[in-house]
C-alpha cells in the first residue's frame, strides 16, 4: 500500500513537476497555489449555488470532491470534449451518482458543447430538456452509463475495463495499440457496502484489471449519519484481499498533486492489478455543515453559502460566478482532446496499412456490424426427440457463437446447465492464471465465468454493452429464479436500452425436485412488465430459433430467452420460428371454434393435448390453439392482427395454460390455468399432476368454464382462475 500524500499542495506547478518527472505532457502554463485555490473554491461555490437555486440537490459530496475533479478532468483522463464518442477515450463513471453536479460541472468546465451554461443552470429545474437530471444518464454527452442505484457504477466500470482488455487483446499488434483506454470510477462509502459493489471488487481483482482505477471518496458519511454507525471494516485490507493495489491520499480536499500522482500510477500500462485510491475528503467542506450527514442531500441554505463566500474572500452578492482565471485554467482541454483523437486516427491509418484484414474487422466491430449471413447459421431443422429448450439453445446458436466474435457469453457458474458453449471456446481470464481445475484463459477469450455472482454478471454486461454500441453483445445465463438476484441490473439495462441477451433456464415448475425456491412462478410478470425488455418464452426448438433471431435483431433494449430444464415435445409441423416475430401466432385453426387455447413455452404442448382431448369428448368442443411466446412482440402488432390471432372480438373466449401466476394475462385472455402459489419439491414428471396440469383435469376445468360462459354466468372482462 502506497501513500502519495505530502503537505497540502494546490498548485499546478507541483502537478507539472510530477508529470514531467514521469515523462508526461504538462499544461502549457503553470498556475500558482493561490490560483489553484481559486479553482477549487470556484467549483465548491458553484455547486452550492446550483443546489440553492431551487432548494434541491446533493451538494455535499460534489463539494468535497473538487480536487478529485481537477485531477481527473485536467490531468488524469484522456478524452475529447468536442468529440465525445471517440472510440479510444478513457471511460469515467460516477458510481455515487447522487453527486451528479460534480460530473455536470466538470463537463461544463472542460468544454463539452452540449453542457452549456444554460443547461448547467437547469439542474433540478422544471425544464424537461435538462441535461442535468438527478443522477447521470447515458443519453447525454460525457455520460457513459446511467448509474442510479448505488453500486451499479463500479460494476459497470468493471464491464468497461473488461471490454477494453478484450478488444485490445483481440486487435492490438506490436506498435499498434488501437485499444488501450483506461477506466476511471468514483465510488462513495455506500458503493462499498452494496452487495453488487462487493461482487464487482472481488471479480475485478480476480481478473487483474490493471486498466481500472477506482477513486474512493472517503468522507465517512451516509444518509443516516457517520459510516461507523453500520460499518467498521478495514476497507483497504478488504480491497487488498480482493487483489487490488491501494494508494492513500490523506488530504483529498486540497492535495491535487498527490491525487494526480496516484492517477499516473493507475495509468501504468504494465499494471497487473486494479488500483484503489483511498482519498480522504470532507463532505460539504467549507460550509457550516461540513462533515455532517445533513450536507448529503439538502441545499446548504443562503446564509450558509454567504458565510462560505465571505470566508473565502469572495463577493457575497455574486452567484454562479466563475472567474476568468478559472475559465482559462480549463481552456486548453478541447484542443488537447482533439490532438488525442488526431494521434489515434493516424495510428489507425498506419494500422490499416500494416494489418488491412484485421483493421477492416476492427472497423466493422466499431460500427456494430454482424456478418450478413448470421441468421443462416441457425439450423433450418432440429431433432424430433423430446428436448429441453435449454439444449435447443445450443442447437440453435452454437455456430453463431463460434463464428461471430461480437458475442461474449457468460454464466454464473452454470456452464453444464445452460448449454451456451461452442467447440474450442476460449475463456476470458488473466493469461497468467492457471486454475487448479479448468482451462487456462486469456483476455481474448469470449466465455466469461462470473462465479456465483448473478447481480454483478448483469451489471458488468451493461458495461460491456455500453463500451460502444454492438461492438460487444454480451450474453448472460443462469437459472430463471436467479434472475431475481440480477433483476436490478437487468432493469438498469432496460432503462438504458442496452443490447444484452439474458438466457434464463429452469424456467418452470417442471424444474422439479429442487423445489419452490427454484421454480419461478412470478418472475415472468416482472420481465413482461419491464419497459424496453424483450421477454420470450419459446415452446420447442423451432421457437427457440425464432427467439434468437428476434433477440439478436432487437434494438430496443435487452432481451431474455426463457427456457426449460426438462425435455419437452417438439411440435414439428405446428410451431414456426417466423411466428415468434409476431409475439403470438395460430398453431392450429378451427372453423366455428368454441374456445382459443393459449399455450406458452415449456407447456405449449399442454394446449395441444387438451385441444385433442376436447375434440374427442362428447359433445366435442372445437379448440383453436395459439402459441404466445412474447407479450412485448405481440404488443407491437396492429390491433387488427391481434384480433385475428385471438378472435376474442368474435365472442370466442381465450384460455391460457401457463404454470405461472396469472398477472398480465387478463389483457389477452378470459381465463387461465395458472399457479396460485409457489411450487413444490417433486420430480418434474409428478409436479404437473400435483398442481392440476393433467390433460384430464384441464379438460374438465375448461368444459366447466365454457358452460358458465355460454350461460352468461361470467361477465366479459372478468378473468377466471381455473
Amino acid at each position: 500500500m502506497l501513500d502519495v500524500s505530502g503537505s497540502p499542495a494546490y498548485g499546478e506547478a507541483t502537478v507539472n513537476g510530477l508529470l514531467k518527472k514521469e515523462g508526461k505532457a504538462s499544461a502549457p502554463a503553470q498556475t500558482s497555489n493561490e490560483d489553484m485555490k481559486v479553482v477549487l473554491e470556484s467549483f465548491r461555490l458553484l455547486i452550492a449555488d446550483l443546489c440553492q437555486q431551487f432548494g434541491m440537490g446533493h451538494p455535499g459530496s460534489a463539494i468535497g470532491m473538487a480536487a478529485i475533479g481537477v485531477a481527473l478532468w485536467k490531468y488524469g483522463m484522456r478524452y475529447a470534449p468536442h468529440q465525445p464518442d471517440w472510440f479510444n477515450r478513457d471511460r469515467f463513471l460516477l458510481s455515487n451518482g447522487h453527486a451528479c453536479l460534480f460530473q455536470y460541472t466538470n463537463l461544463y468546465l472542460s468544454g463539452y458543447k452540449a453542457m452549456t451554461w444554460e443547461q448547467l443552470l437547469s439542474y433540478h429545474s422544471e425544464r424537461p430538456d435538462s441535461l442535468c437530471p438527478g443522477h447521470p444518464e447515458i443519453e447525454h454527452e460525457g455520460i457513459e452509463l446511467t448509474t442510479g442505484p448505488l453500486g451499479q457504477g463500479i460494476a459497470n466500470a468493471v464491464g468497461l475495463a473488461m471490454a477494453s482488455r478484450h478488444l485490445g487483446a483481440t486487435f492490438n499488434r506490436p506498435g499498434y495499440d488501437v485499444v488501450n483506454n483506461h477506466t476511471w470510477c468514483i465510488v462513495g462509502d455506500a458503493c462499498l457496502q452494496e452487495g453488487v459493489g462487493c461482487e464487482a471488487f472481488s471479480y475485478a481483482g480476480h481478473l487483474k484489471l490493471g486498466n481500472l482505477t477506482v477513486l474512493y471518496d472517503n468522507n465517512q458519511i451516509s444518509c443516516d449519519g457517520s459510516v461507523d454507525l453500520t460499518n467498521t471494516e478495514d476497507v483497504n485490507k478488504k480491497m487488498e484481499a480482493c487483489g487490488w493495489e491501494i494508494i492513500d491520499v490523506e488530504d483529498g480536499v486540497n492535495d491535487v498533486a498527490s491525487i494526480v500522482a496516484a492517477l499516473e500510477k493507475g495509468r501504468d500500462p504494465n499494471r497487473s492489478k486494479p488500483l484503489f485510491i483511498n482519498i480522504r475528503t470532507i463532505i460539504g467542506v467549507g460550509s457550516a455543515v461540513a462533515g455532517q450527514a445533513v450536507a448529503h442531500g439538502v441545499s446548504l441554505g443562503a446564509d450558509n453559502i454567504t458565510k462560505m463566500k465571505k470566508a473565502y474572500g469572495w463577493d457575497t452578492t455574486k452567484t454562479f460566478h466563475i472567474p476568468d482565471k478559472v475559465k482559462q485554467f480549463y481552456a486548453d482541454i478541447p484542443k488537447r482532446g482533439n490532438e488525442y483523437v488526431s494521434e489515434w486516427n493516424d495510428l489507425l491509418a498506419a494500422y490499416t496499412k500494416a494489418h488491412p484484414d484485421l483493421a477492416q474487422t476492427f472497423k466493422d466491430r466499431m460500427a456494430g456490424k454482424l456478418p450478413d449471413n448470421w441468421s443462416s447459421m441457425i439450423p433450418s431443422t432440429f431433432p424430433t426427440d423430446t428436448t429441453p429448450t435449454r439444449k435447443s439453445n445450443n442447437l440453435a446458436i452454437s455456430k453463431i457463437l463460434a463464428e461471430c466474435p461480437t458475442f461474449m457469453v457468460g454464466t454464473a457458474d452454470l456452464t453444464p446447465s445452460v448449454n451456451l458453449t461452442w467447440k474450442d471456446y476460449s475463456i476470458f481470464n488473466p493469461p497468467d492464471l492457471e486454475p487448479t481445475s479448468g482451462a487456462q484463459g486469456s483476455y481474448a477469450g469470449r466465455y466469461i465465468h462470473y462465479g456465483i455472482r448473478e447481480h454483478v454478471m448483469a451489471a458488468i454486461s451493461n458495461g460491456l454493452a455500453a463500451y460502444s454500441p454492438r461492438t460487444i453483445i454480451p450474453i448472460t445465463s443462469s437459472f430463471f429464479m436467479f434472475y431475481l438476484y440480477a433483476a436490478p441490473a437487468v432493469r438498469m439495462g432496460a432503462l438504458q436500452k442496452l443490447k444484452v441477451i439474458h438466457v434464463a433456464t429452469h424456467d418452470s415448475i417442471g424444474a422439479g425436485e429442487d423445489g419452490p425456491t427454484h421454480q419461478p412462478v412470478e418472475l415472468a410478470s416482472l420481465y413482461r412488465a419491464m419497459p424496453n425488455m424483450l421477454y420470450i418464452r419459446p415452446g420447442d426448438s423451432e421457437e427457440v430459433a425464432g427467439a434468437w433471431e428476434e433477440a439478436v435483431k432487437w434494438d430496443g433494449g435487452p432481451a431474455m430467452i426463457s427456457v426449460s430444464r426438462q425435455a419437452i415435445p417438439q411440435l414439428s409441423g405446428l410451431t414456426r420460428r417466423d411466428g415468434v416475430s409476431k409475439g403470438a401466432y395460430v398453431l392450429k385453426e378451427e372453423e366455428n371454434a368454441d374456445v382459443t387455447l393459449i399455450g406458452v413455452g415449456a407447456e405449449l404442448s399442454f394446449a395441444v393435448n387438451v385441444a385433442t382431448a376436447l375434440s374427442s369428448s362428447s359433445p366435442s368442443i372445437k379448440a383453436r390453439i395459439v402459441s404466445f411466446p412474447s407479450h412485448a412482440l405481440f404488443r407491437q402488432q396492429p390491433l387488427e392482427h391481434q384480433r385475428q390471432i385471438l378472435k376474442r372480438n368474435e365472442g370466442i373466449p381465450a384460455i391460457v395454460i401457463e404454470p405461472y401466476v396469472s398477472l398480465g394475462w387478463e389483457r389477452w385472455a378470459d381465463a387461465g390455468i395458472n399457479m396460485k402459489g409457489y411450487g413444490h419439491s417433486l420430480p418434474g414428471k409428478y409436479i404437473y399432476d400435483y398442481f392440476g396440469y393433467s390433460t384430464e383435469n384441464m379438460e374438465k376445468g375448461i368444459k366447466g368454464f365454457l358452460r358458465d360462459w355460454k350461460e352468461g354466468k361470467i361477465g366479459r372482462g372478468e378473468y377466471v382462475e381455473l
